[in-house]
């Protein structure tokens, strides 16, 4: 499975329902579930992001329903960043010819 970082942000409806933070987190880990996305990791944070999470995915369309759902709730922007593997990387730089 892919894996991918979101970055994310409350909107001014999110930041107004704080109290439901945690509820909602737990509403969108069974959410992204029905649709096989698999939130493994999920902080609140300080800083320029309100929350992190680490996710898998079997793919980038799969990722994209489950976000996409869960900006239509309103609570949430995010940003997704799609994470490489030590091994999946070397697997990529294997496949290039570079110039010696």
């Amino acid at each position: 499975m892919a894996k991918y970082i979101l970055l994310g942000n409350w909107t001014d409806q999110g930041a107004l329902n704080v109290k439901d933070t945690v509820k909602r987190s737990r509403a969108v880990r069974e959410a992204f579930a029905a649709v096989g996305v698999n939130a493994r990791e999920w902080f609140f944070t300080l800083g320029q992001y309100d929350v992190v999470l680490t996710v898998e995915a079997p793919d980038d369309e799969t990722l994209t329903k489950a976000t996409l759902a869960l900006a239509a709730k309103g609570n949430m922007r995010t940003t997704t960043l799609r994470g490489f593997s030590e091994n999946e990387m070397e697997r990529i730089l294997s496949s290039i010819k570079f110039d010696e």
